[in-house]
């Protein structure tokens, strides 16, 4: 799950879920919304089919089901956003929990009843901070504004976030939209935004900073066209839970196994004492660490709520698995493989990690919403992306890197 040019993940689930809403339950037209026979149009409103919890203390529910796209793998938690100082807020649920990438992003009219108090941020030169957000065939396009950020009991006040579809698509320079179509609503999305909790407290951080060549960032005048433009560390779309004044080390993923074809579970805020028996990665400031599968060398693994499925290019092994005949976006193995990748972190750390990809079809064909097993060939062959099928069952730890906010620690994964 990346964006075409950005080293960071931001907006990273958008990819996928395009994928599988368009592919997975009619095997390839156009339209449609992922591993249901009974899809139902998504809301362009808070939405009602998440849990409605934010949570209290430092536990946030989880919950894994039809969401507003019927998407197969998608965790959702409410959120609740405030006009910064304010108590004017709204709850917004539906929200994908997305662990490989960095910042809170909302489809507008999903923070209708808000919308108009977040004050939006100003470029270098003037104009309104925009960001884009490029994939294969589609792009993302919105301002950037301030907004107090509520997570169960924790608020992180004035952070920036973006606001996806508030700007239309009239000003979307070329190099933003690139020939591609607009993905800025629930409908494209699955969802009422993201909410990216990866181990980097800013979405681009010192790429954005330095130079225009690989912005994200846009600034776009009241009236002319807008341009790339940097973005200091304080106006970037930042990691709300980084910026709490307690239990902002990091976050961990809890997901129960799979019940009833759905499943849920608890985003704790802040990590502590790693607990005992579980193995510490070091990770790059996006998550990455390197290692080894199916005999070749693995340049970036990841672990990313936000993906779906395992997605892994499988062409390069002995033994290749099949795609399947209606799909080829997943694996259609005859039996369920197992499989272990063997993971270095960047503090030389290893773990090997084993895991199993199980028939596409027949998981679809149960109907359910959380589905374990699942596979897919998406990605490079030196990219291993562990996504949310990982999550069922166990507890994984995501420490932030700290050094851009004053702190000491730095980025890792524990499980």
């Amino acid at each position: 799950m990346r964006t075409s040019s950005n080293p960071f993940r931001w907006l990273a689930a958008l990819g996928l879920v395009a994928i599988t809403a368009a592919l997975v339950a009619c095997g390839g037209g156009d339209g449609g919304s992922g591993a249901s026979n009974n899809a139902s149009t998504p809301s362009s409103g808070g939405g009602t089919v998440g849990s409605g919890n934010t949570g209290t203390g430092n536990q946030v529910p989880i919950v894994v089901n039809a969401g507003l796209g019927n998407v197969v793998n998608m965790p959702t938690v409410s959120v609740t956003v405030c006009a910064p100082g304010t108590s004017n807020c709204q709850v917004i649920n539906n929200v994908l929990l997305d662990t490989a990438s960095f910042g809170l992003r909302l489809v507008g009219s999903a923070a209708s009843s808000v919308l108009g108090s977040l004050p939006t941020q100003t470029a270098s030169n003037g104009g309104t901070l925009t960001e884009c957000g490029q994939f294969v065939s589609s792009f993302t396009w919105g301002s950037v504004r301030s907004a107090d950020v509520k997570l169960a009991g924790l608020t992180a006040s004035a952070v920036p976030i973006q606001i996806i579809g508030d700007l239309g698509t009239s000003n979307v320079p070329s190099s933003c939209s690139n020939g591609g179509s607009s993905a800025n609503s629930v409908a494209a999305l699955g969802a009422n935004g993201i909410l990216g909790v990866g181990q980097s407290p800013f979405d681009c951080g010192s790429t954005c900073v330095n130079s225009t060549a690989n912005s994200n960032y846009y600034s776009c005048p009241s009236s002319g066209s807008c341009t790339r433009t940097t973005a200091a560390l304080n106006r970037q779309v930042a990691n709300p839970v980084a910026r709490f004044p307690s239990n902002n080390d990091g976050v961990v993923v809890q997901l129960g196994t799979p019940s009833g074809g759905n499943a849920s579970g608890t985003l704790t805020l802040g990590v502590g004492s790693l607990p005992g028996g579980v193995t510490r990665l070091g990770t790059t400031t996006a998550g990455n660490v390197t290692g080894t599968f199916q005999a070749r060398a693995i340049a970036s693994a990841f672990f990313d709520t936000g993906s779906n499925a395992y997605f892994f290019d499988s062409t390069d092994s002995s033994t290749p698995l099949p795609t399947c005949s209606n799909n080829a976006s997943f694996y259609c193995p005859s039996t369920t493989q197992n499989l272990t990748a063997s993971l270095t972190g960047t503090d030389l750390s290893t773990l090997n990690v084993s895991f199993s990809v199980a028939n596409a079809q027949t998981l679809f064909n149960s109907n359910g919403f959380a589905l374990a097993n699942l596979g897919g060939p998406f990605g490079q062959n030196q990219t291993l992306d562990f996504g949310l099928p990982h999550f069922f069952g166990r507890s994984i730890y995501f420490g932030f890197d700290l050094r851009g906010l004053g702190g000491t620690q730095t980025p890792y994964i524990a499980l």
